[in-house]
């Protein structure tokens, strides 16, 4: 019978046995599976949801017209006007001579008024235009100067009456059937006319007080003679085949057209559109511009 010592050692040698196998054949624990202290995370910024005021463009646009005004603020300014010249002999004269001004902007009196240097002379070949004289420059010239007429061998009824006609609707071609003249007569009527009434604008619209200004744009289909750019028979021919952009700036309550400008590119327009009103109106005078949505628009308000 075996001892009881002899069964307590081999069951001894037998669990050595089998912790050293079950310690060579377990695996042993990856570096990758070992925990990793975690770390705080930082939960997320908010987005305020409160209204910030708006800070202005981060560039500003460039206006062209803006430009040239600060390049004319450079030009040197105008000399002092000559002396008032006063006629102390021969006859008293009878025609008012104190609106017009020697034509000659090289000679000493051009362009100054009310210096005694013009006198009537009377109708040449009994046209409508009265002759003027200049003492000064000693030259001759019609009282027509800076107006539509001057230069015109059409009489005068005829070229009112042709503006009036464009004015109402009626075309170039249609109002040269009418009066029976070539429809560049009538084309370069209605450029002269324009440019007038331009010059005409720009000398009575100023120091406007408005409450509300509207912009408009409309694109539309015009067309485009400029400093020869293109001939009058072209210019004709692509009447309703030249797309245009036209910009209008007025007042809804006393309806006055502020601004209005005709081009291509609309952001340009916008620019010329709206520096034109901020020349009108009053240095005092900041008022409530109405638009479409434009984005145009926006951007030359926040240029100006």
């Amino acid at each position: 019978m075996v001892s009881n010592l002899v069964v307590s050692q081999l069951a001894l040698i037998a669990l050595g046995w089998l912790f050293l196998m079950l310690s060579w054949r377990w695996p042993s624990e990856p570096a990758a599976a070992r925990p990793i202290p975690s770390t705080p995370v930082t939960p997320p910024r908010k987005r305020s949801t409160a209204p910030q005021p708006f800070t202005g463009l981060a560039r500003k646009p460039h206006c062209d017209a803006c430009a040239q005004a600060i390049e004319g603020l450079r030009l040197p300014l105008p000399s002092a006007p000559p002396p008032k010249l006063v006629s102390t002999h021969g006859r008293r004269r009878h025609v008012d001579t104190s609106r017009h001004c020697c034509p000659d902007a090289d000679g000493r009196s051009g362009g100054w008024l009310g210096l005694g240097t013009i006198s009537a002379n009377g109708h040449p070949r009994g046209g409508p235009w009265r002759q003027l004289y200049c003492s000064s420059c000693q030259g001759d010239f019609l009282e027509t100067p800076g107006t539509i007429f001057h230069g015109k061998r059409v009489a005068v009824d005829l070229i009112v009456r042709v503006i009036a006609c464009l004015a109402e609707g009626l075309g170039i071609r249609g109002t040269a059937r009418v009066f029976k003249v070539e429809a560049h007569t009538v084309l370069q009527g209605l450029v002269d006319a324009a440019e007038q009434l331009q010059a005409f604008a720009r000398h009575v619209l100023h120091d406007i007080r408005v409450q509300q200004v509207q912009l408009d744009e409309l694109l539309a289909l015009l067309s485009a003679v400029k400093d020869g750019e293109v001939s009058a028979a072209e210019a004709i021919e692509r009447l309703e085949r030249s797309p245009q952009w036209i910009w209008v700036a007025l007042d809804p309550e006393s309806k006055l057209v502020l601004a209005i400008d005709v081009g291509e590119r609309p952001l340009a327009l916008a620019q010329r559109v709206v520096h034109q009103v901020a020349q009108i109106v009053a240095p005092d005078c900041a008022p409530l511009f109405l638009t479409d949505g434009f984005w145009e628009s926006l951007t030359a308000l926040l240029t100006h």
